[in-house]
């Protein structure tokens, strides 16, 4: 077996639960394998879950996962998840309108994007709230250990949403000591305009009964001000935001092989802007948004395998306000419960066996959706999942989900990814998959019908006739890590049918308006190249990079999709002259952007960051930096290109105390 395996294995055994037997065959070379790794480099191995659902080296993970890590992000400003994944290869941040932000992965749309927390899927408020991004601000960066961002479709594991790809946020847990910290900062801009902010946070986690009884808690505080629009400073072209989050885990062991977790999660959100009406007004918009989530788990350890069982529901509500009367289409209740399932065993000495089934239920109100104001539907899914080693060169995985929906009935979603590794330093990794993504309950009701669209003047009413958007995907990859540089290359092609948009109909039933109706009428081929590379130059100083090519074509139409940047491009430079202090400096690329045919496209432009992290003891570090060095403002410079205002040049300081 490959050391690059048996690092995985050694992982794996030490972070989660498994069987004897598997324990008993390789755990010896495992181990060995994991001494000789650490002897070289002191380095320990990177791990993911997301991709199969268990516990892997990054390595040998059967998908292309970038892994952002929990320290890295308290080390500079993060105020919700955008924030924490920007500048990773294959992502973008695109705009969904009123200053907000979508998760973007490979030029697929931000509803595309699946996310979950501790693999737990997050309900998403865009299916139903215009220029919605509430699902973005449920965990704040003092409790999350890693970001991992799954790029491609993952419905063969997670079912719908899971169309793009995936983001999972990894929260930290308790440990077999106490350890805490707690972090503030503040942000100030160096002009005119506001948008200055702050943020508090703690976490803290240990054991109540040593070996039998652990919690956790975090908590955050965190401010924005209102950033005012440059060209009118009566307007605000980022609202004011005022969010408190909290979280309280329990951990259970009431033996050896068996784990109870139990949680709740609480986090309140203020949003106010003032925006330009029709002929010059201007009106006051209010947001006031709430989530909640509860989870428990089981997770045993038996003589054939690993069991888990999960219940564990998410609620969002939304109400909002309008100064001048409007219809404001609030307010709006999300409720996502879901309870699922898996085993996972060994089959032989090649195979490693994944089963499970999950039964889903979500509902929404809304006063729009339909005349009863609220709709609901249940899924329910089978997956299973082979990871087959072949031998010390050879992997290969193979997975299924089938999804029944009650609209729909049955959705298959195969997947399969073969792993080659001639040596310890070069891997190859080749992948197919298919994903699906159901229409919303707002998009299917036969009732709904919005009359917010083109500034008052459009009427969407709901099809339910649609059929669930799909994505086949294809990806070829390499990566090569010889010691004190690595570097990687993948490339991807996917062919998204059905695209739901909506169309406007060439009759309207109420005179002076326009109608418009959902269907799906659009057909996308998203192809790319991603390249990421990273050196130690010295022992102080390390270089990273990443490059992303898209080639966007509605196939429909056969013109470029819009809104997507061709190229994009992110650098760090980092400096560690000593074990307390570190600096590094940062690029981001943006290149231009197609808007339309009747419209000039939207021109690239680059961001600089710098930060600064200095330990003034084992157990105090302050941080500083200067974010958008260049002071590029986009929008609040050029609204009528732009579709989002950064909030230029700032400047940031802040302090972590470790205990």
């Amino acid at each position: 077996m490959n050391k690059k395996r048996d690092i995985a294995i050694t992982c794996l055994l030490a972070l989660m639960p498994v069987s004897a037997s598997w324990a008993q065959s390789i755990g010896d070379r495992a181990v060995g394998a994991e001494r000789e790794r650490s002897s070289q480099n002191g380095a320990l191995p990177q791990i993911v879950v997301t991709a199969t659902a268990s516990e892997r080296d990054i390595t040998d993970a059967p998908a292309s996962v970038t892994v952002v890590e929990g320290e890295e992000l308290r080390r500079r400003p993060i105020n919700d998840l955008a924030d924490a994944v920007r500048g990773s290869v294959g992502v973008d941040l695109d705009s969904v309108g009123l200053g907000r932000r979508g998760i973007s992965i490979r030029g697929m749309s931000s509803e595309h994007t699946l996310v979950l927390v501790d693999g737990q899927r997050i309900n998403s408020s865009s299916s139903a709230i215009a220029h919605s991004d509430f699902e973005l601000g449920w965990v704040p960066a003092e409790a999350i250990e890693r970001v991992e961002i799954v790029r491609g479709p993952m419905s063969s594991l997670y079912g719908s949403e899971a169309l793009g790809g995936v983001v999972n946020i990894i929260t930290r847990s308790a440990t077999d000591e106490w350890q805490g910290s707690v972090s503030s900062y503040a942000l100030i801009n160096d002009h005119g305009l506001d948008g200055d902010g702050h943020k508090s946070g703690f976490y803290v986690g240990g054991p109540v009964i040593p070996g039998t009884l652990g919690i956790n808690a975090w908590g955050e505080y965190r401010q924005r001000d209102a950033l005012r629009d440059a060209n009118n400073n009566d307007l605000t072209a980022l609202d004011d935001q005022r969010v408190t989050s909290g979280h309280v885990g329990l951990t259970w062991t009431p033996d050896a092989l068996q784990r109870i977790d139990v949680a709740v999660d609480a986090g309140n959100e203020t949003l106010e802007g003032v925006r330009g009406g029709t002929q010059g007004s201007r009106y006051q918009s209010d947001n006031h948004v709430q989530r909640r989530r509860y989870s428990a788990a089981h997770y045993g350890d038996w003589e054939w395998g690993n069991s888990q069982i999960r219940l564990y529901r998410s609620t969002l509500d939304r109400d909002a306000w309008r100064s001048d009367g409007n219809d404001t289409t609030s307010p709006n209740r999300f409720v996502d419960t879901v309870f699922d399932g898996q085993v996972d065993f060994q089959a032989g000495d090649y195979h490693a066996l994944t089963l499970g089934a999950e039964a889903r239920r979500e509902s929404l109100e809304d006063p729009n959706i339909n005349n009863r104001g609220k709709a609901s539907q249940s899924h329910f899914a089978l997956f299973g999942q082979d990871e087959i080693y072949l031998n010390e060169q050879w992997e290969i995985v193979l997975g299924s989900r089938f999804d029944n929906h009650e609209e729909f009935g049955w959705e298959f979603s195969p997947r399969a990814y073969l792993l080659y590794h001639p040596s310890d330093e070069l891997t190859f990794r080749a992948g197919a998959g298919r994903g699906f993504k159901a229409p919303t309950l707002k998009q299917l009701s036969a009732e709904f019908e919005s009359r917010a669209a083109m500034g008052g003047r459009g009427i969407i009413r709901g099809n339910p006739s649609l059929e669930p958007e799909t994505n086949q995907s294809y990806e070829l990859g390499v990566t090569y890590a010889p010691g004190r540089w690595s570097a990687g290359a993948t490339v991807f092609h996917n062919d998204v049918r059905n695209l739901i948009e909506t169309v406007r109909q060439p009759t309207c039933n109420e005179p002076g308006r326009v109608c418009l109706e959902y269907e799906n009428v659009a057909r996308a081929r998203l192809q790319g190249v991603e390249l990421t590379t990273g050196v130690d130059i010295t022992t102080q100083w390390r270089a990273e990079a990443n490059y992303t090519y898209l080639d966007a074509q509605d196939r429909t139409i056969d013109e470029r999709l819009p809104d997507r940047s061709r190229h994009r491009a992110n650098a760090s430079l980092i400096w560690s002259p000593t074990h307390s202090f570190t600096t590094r400096v940062q690029t981001e690329y943006i290149g231009s952007q197609y808007r339309s045919a009747g419209e000039d496209e939207r021109p690239g432009y680059t961001l600089w960051n710098w930060y600064a992290d200095y330990g003034v003891s084992a157990n105090v570090s302050l941080q500083a930096g200067v974010e958008n060095i260049g002071d590029e403002r986009l929008a609040n410079d050029d609204a009528s290109v732009y579709g989002r205002a950064d909030e230029g040049r700032r400047y940031f300081a802040g302090v972590t105390v470790r205990f």
